[in-house]
C-alpha cells in the first residue's frame, strides 16, 4: 500500500494489482484521496492459496507461541494507536476519539487471544469405563475467512481473526473497499510482530470478492457483520456450500426511559448512542420509547437542547462530536429516509437535513435530526437508517413498551433506563433481545463475553469473539483410549460397550 493506491496483502507481501479499481474519498470533503483494488476471483484464490499452504506449519505451531505473537502485536497496535485512528477518520469519517476508542476495543480481543493456551488445552476424564481414558481436544479448521463493514474498519476484522489465528486457522480477510487502509495497516503489524507468511492475507473487494471466498472449496468458515440481506445471503450460500458461516446482520435498538430514571443521565447517554459515530453502527440507540407523555415531553425538550449544542464537523478536529457518513451515497440513503418520515407523519423536531460545515460544503453531512410521535407502522421505526436519525415513540406501560422490542425483526441490542431494580431484572429476564442494557445505552460486550443478536440480527449458532469464538474457529475431537493391563487377552464382545458393565478379569 502506498499514499494513494491500496492493493492487497498476500503471503506477506503488499500487492497492487492491475484490475478494477474503487474511489476511496475523504467523508469530510467528498475529495478521492486513494484508489483501491477490486479483487478478481484469481486473486482471491491467490490469497486462499497462501493460506492453505500456510496452515499445516502454523496449526503445528504451539499455542504458546501462537500467544507470545499476539503479545507482540498488541504492542505494535499501542504503539500506532494514532496512526491507525487517523487512518480510520480519514475514509470513515468518525472524530478521532471515537476512532480511537474503536481501535482499543480491538485491542481488548487481541489480549483475549494471548490466552490461547488456556482457551485451548481441551478436557480430559478419567477412568469412564474399565481401564478407558476420554479427552477432547480442539483442533482448527484450516483456512477461514472474514468479511468487514465499513463502519468499524479495524474493530471488526479484530473481533475475527485474531481468534481465528490462535485457534491455529490461517485467515483471508475481505474488508469493506469503503475505507480499506486500517486494514492493510493491520495487516503490516501482524507481519512486524513476526506472524509468519501466508497465516494471514487481505484481498480488497466488493461483491465477485464475496462470492469467490463463498464459492472457493478451501474456505471452511466465514464470518460476516453487515446488513441482514446480506448476512441472510453469506449464510445460505455459505451453508449450501458447506461452510461454517456466523453472520451478523443489522439492527434497530430501542431504550426504555421509565418514569422513575435519571432523565439527564438517560438524555446524556441517549446522546452518544443515537448519534456517535453519526449513527452507523450496529449498537446505536435508533429508537428512544418513553413511558409516559410526561417523560416523553421532557425527553424530547432535553434532547432537543443537547442537539443545539452538539458541535459537528470534520472527524479530525477533535473539539467535534459528531463527523459526516461515510460515502455521498449513503448520505442521500439517510437523508432520504428523513425525508420519508416526514411523509409518514412524524413530528420532525429537528431537522438535519440542509446542515453545512464552512470550507466542507461538499462533505457528508447531515445534521442530527429527532423525531416525535412515531409508530410502529411508520418504515422509519421498521427499517434499520444506519445515521444520526433518532425516533422517539411513546406507550403507556413498560408492558407495552417490550412488546414493541419484542414485535421487531431484529434483536440485537436493547437497554432500559430506570432506578427500579424490580422493573429492570423483569426487563433483563424477558426481553427477546441478544445484548442487553441497564443504565448502559451501549451494552456491547466486553472481550471475555461474546457478542451477537438474537432474530434477524444472527445467523449462525455461535457469537463473535469470546468464548463462543473458539468454538467457532475449531472442531472438536473427543479420543476414547484403553490399555489391558498384565498381558491379559480379553474375550469377545459383542454388547455395545458401557461403563457400567461389568470389567472381566
Amino acid at each position: 500500500m502506498n499514499g494513494t493506491s491500496v492493493g492487497h496483502f498476500i503471503n506477506g507481501a503488499f500487492l497492487d494489482a492491475s484490475e478494477r479499481r474503487a474511489s476511496v474519498t475523504n467523508p469530510a470533503t467528498g475529495e478521492i484521496t486513494r484508489s483501491v483494488a477490486l479483487a478478481s476471483e484469481a486473486v482471491v484464490d491467490a490469497a486462499v492459496k497462501a493460506a492453505a499452504e500456510a496452515f499445516p506449519a502454523w496449526r503445528a505451531t504451539a499455542p504458546a507461541k501462537r500467544a507470545r505473537i499476539m503479545f507482540r502485536y498488541r504492542e505494535l497496535l499501542e504503539r500506532d494507536i494514532d496512526e491507525i485512528a487517523a487512518l480510520i477518520t480519514s475514509e470513515h469519517g468518525k472524530v478521532l476519539d471515537d476512532a480511537k476508542g474503536e481501535v482499543a476495543r480491538g485491542i481488548e480481543v487481541v489480549e483475549y487471544a494471548c490466552g490461547a493456551p488456556e482457551l485451548l488445552k481441551g478436557e480430559h476424564a478419567k477412568d469412564v469405563g474399565p481401564r478407558i481414558d476420554s479427552w477432547s481436544e480442539f483442533h482448527p479448521l484450516g483456512v477461514v475467512a472474514g468479511i468487514t463493514p465499513f463502519n468499524f474498519p479495524a474493530m471488526v476484522p479484530m473481533w475475527m481473526f485474531p481468534m481465528a489465528l490462535i485457534c491455529g486457522n490461517t485467515f483471508v480477510l475481505k474488508p469493506s473497499e469503503k475505507d480499506p487502509s486500517a486494514s492493510m495497516k493491520l495487516a503490516s503489524l501482524l507481519k512486524e510482530a513476526g506472524l509468519p507468511d501466508g497465516v494471514f492475507n487481505v484481498v480488497n473487494g466488493d461483491k465477485a470478492a464475496v462470492d469467490a471466498l463463498l464459492g472457493n472449496h478451501d474456505v471452511q468458515a466465514v464470518s460476516f457483520v453487515g446488513s441482514t440481506p446480506i448476512a441472510r445471503y453469506i449464510y445460505e450460500v455459505g451453508t449450501k456450500n458447506g461452510k461454517r458461516i456466523q453472520a451478523l446482520g443489522g439492527a434497530k435498538n430501542h431504550a426504555i426511559i421509565m418514569p422513575d430514571a435519571d432523565i439527564d443521565n438517560a438524555v446524556n447517554a441517549l446522546m452518544g448512542a443515537a448519534y456517535g459515530s453519526c449513527g452507523e453502527r450496529c449498537m446505536a440507540i435508533s429508537v428512544a420509547i418513553c413511558v409516559g407523555d410526561d417523560i416523553a415531553d421532557a425527553v424530547v425538550a432535553k434532547l432537543k437542547a443537547k442537539i443545539a449544542e452538539m458541535k459537528v464537523g470534520p472527524g479530525s478536529d477533535i473539539t467535534n462530536a459528531m463527523g459526516p457518513l461515510v460515502t455521498r451515497e449513503h448520505f442521500e440513503k439517510v437523508r432520504g429516509y428523513v425525508d420519508l418520515g416526514v411523509e409518514e407523519g412524524a413530528d420532525l423536531v429537528v431537522d438535519g437535513r440542509g446542515f453545512t460545515v464552512p470550507g466542507h460544503e461538499s462533505g457528508n453531512f447531515l445534521g442530527a435530526c429527532l423525531f416525535d410521535n412515531v409508530s410502529k407502522n411508520m418504515r422509519i421505526y421498521n427499517e434499520e437508517i444506519f445515521g444520526p436519525v433518532l425516533c422517539v415513540v411513546r406507550a403507556n406501560n413498560q408492558q407495552e413498551a417490550m412488546s414493541l422490542i419484542d414485535d421487531h425483526e431484529f434483536g440485537n441490542g436493547t437497554c432500559i433506563f430506570t432506578r427500579d431494580g424490580e422493573s429492570a431484572r423483569f426487563f433483563t429476564d424477558n426481553i427477546k433481545v441478544g445484548m442487553v442494557g441497564v443504565n448502559v445505552p451501549l451494552p456491547v460486550p466486553v472481550a471475555i463475553h461474546s457478542f451477537g443478536g438474537w432474530k434477524q440480527s444472527l445467523f449462525g449458532d455461535l457469537y463473535a469473539y469470546g468464548p463462543d469464538s473458539v468454538r467457532f474457529y475449531t472442531r472438536r475431537k473427543t479420543i476414547t483410549q484403553r490399555w489391558p493391563t498384565g498381558g491379559v487377552r480379553e474375550n469377545i464382545e459383542f454388547a455395545f460397550p458401557s461403563a457400567t458393565r461389568k470389567e472381566s478379569h
